[in-house]
């Protein structure tokens, strides 16, 4: 039993302007706004942070130079200098297992080490600010180990007054921190910034810095274009595909179906000023992949229906397919949708604005399917006649092409 079938052919060229009000909506919105670039694709710094308490504390009152190093497995202290016995003393955490263990186990001549704590933290936790010297002075250096009681949304309040920060959790790693850097404010001022307003709310003695990363504008301008030469790819890539598998006109309705979605979504990312992020272009690529198999399952029952159906003209042939696939189209789009909003209900920060744009582009990888690639399809079909099959061009001496499976067309 044939299911009922749905005009669609009717809404092509009225869905065809309402796309095309919509992208030149978007490229007002562009010239006009410009589209909001995330950390990502700016010049500033990543850093890494835990907020730990200090549980020693180390400095030095002599000549030679004496310096401090954490790592895995051990504790080293190195003396070099003019007129000093160079030699590098090792603490291995295997023999002493505790704080209070390594730091009775000091036993250089200057170097002083003092507890700051019980001394019961394992050794095999202890960890240093990378953005002090390890240079032991008679200032003491401050070793970490273990982490304070402090949550993410702890971190973000303190570090609100900064424009442009993200701060992401690393569990019991610490902190990521990303901020973008203006043309007027160098990358280590805004980092000196941070460590302060960190050590105002938290102390300034819990602050670590484990690793700190800076991004140039040159470096930030390239991600920009490789994202760009991404996502032509890909389209390219896909347009390739459905060539082989179907036929041109077939593959470049999909193509411009997909072009259409990317452009849709950029529109609303635009208008609404979120944060173009690595996350939100990878959500953009998503329906990108999603919206051409969608496409591609009605474009195998258009090929399916060429051999089983007698029509007049091509867009009687897309609307009995489209409404053989409309159920299949909304309730895929649906259940997509049910877990996507989930995903934006319960989560915050790039996450809410990733499953925000896959709203947008999965609605509009539905609607494209249906109307856009479909209507470019008939468009460049209306001459079709139903001898020539799915290929123009293999129409044959007596005007009937002859399937594999031997059905008549």
């Amino acid at each position: 039993m044939e299911k009922k079938l749905h005009l669609f052919s009717k809404g092509f060229v009225p869905c065809g302007i309402l796309s095309i009000a919509i992208i030149l909506f978007g490229v007002v919105g562009f010239v006009t706004r410009g589209i909001n670039f995330g950390i990502d694709f700016k010049p500033g710094f990543i850093e890494e942070v835990r907020i730990a308490p200090a549980v020693a504390e180390f400095s030095y009152n002599g000549t030679a130079k004496v310096s401090v190093d954490a790592y895995k497995t051990g504790f080293d202290l190195v003396v070099s200098g003019t007129g000093a016995n160079n030699e590098t003393k090792s603490y291995a955490y295997s023999e002493y297992a505790t704080v209070a263990d390594l730091v009775k186990a000091i036993d250089l001549d200057g170097v002083k080490a003092v507890l700051k704590s019980d001394g019961s933290e394992k050794t095999s936790d202890l960890f240093l600010n990378s953005a002090v010297s390890t240079v032991l002075s008679k200032s003491p250096l401050y070793v970490y180990a273990g982490n304070e009681n402090v949550t993410v949304d702890d971190v973000r309040a303190a570090l609100a007054g900064f424009e442009g920060v993200s701060v992401k959790s690393l569990g019991a790693n610490g902190f990521q921190i990303r901020m973008a850097a203006s043309e007027e404010e160098s990358n280590q001022n805004l980092q000196n910034s941070v460590t302060e307003t960190l050590g105002e709310v938290f102390g300034a003695e819990k602050i670590a810095i484990i690793k700190t990363d800076f991004i140039g504008s040159s470096f930030s301008k390239s991600l920009a274009q490789k994202s760009l030469i991404l996502l032509v790819l890909t389209v390219l890539l896909i347009w390739v595909y459905a060539a082989v598998r179907f036929h041109w006109d077939f593959a470049l309705g999909a193509t411009i179906a997909l072009f259409h979605d990317a452009l849709f979504m950029l529109t609303f990312i635009i208008w609404t000023r979120m944060e173009f992020t690595t996350t939100v272009l990878a959500a953009v690529l998503t329906i990108v992949g999603y919206s051409i198999n969608d496409t591609v399952v009605i474009l195998d029952r258009v090929r399916s229906n060429l051999r089983l159906k007698k029509v007049d003209n091509f867009n009687q042939l897309l609307d009995r397919s489209l409404s053989d696939t409309l159920g299949r189209s909304i309730i895929t789009t649906l259940t997509t949708l049910f877990a996507v909003v989930a995903l934006y209900v319960f989560t915050t920060g790039s996450i809410k604005d990733f499953a925000l744009a896959l709203m947008v582009g999965l609605v509009s990888g539905c609607y494209s399917s249906l109307f856009i690639s479909s209507g470019f399809i008939s468009l460049f079909r209306k001459n079709w006649k139903q001898e020539y099959g799915i290929h123009h061009s293999l129409k044959n001496e007596v005007g009937v092409l002859q399937m594999n499976d031997g059905v008549t067309v």
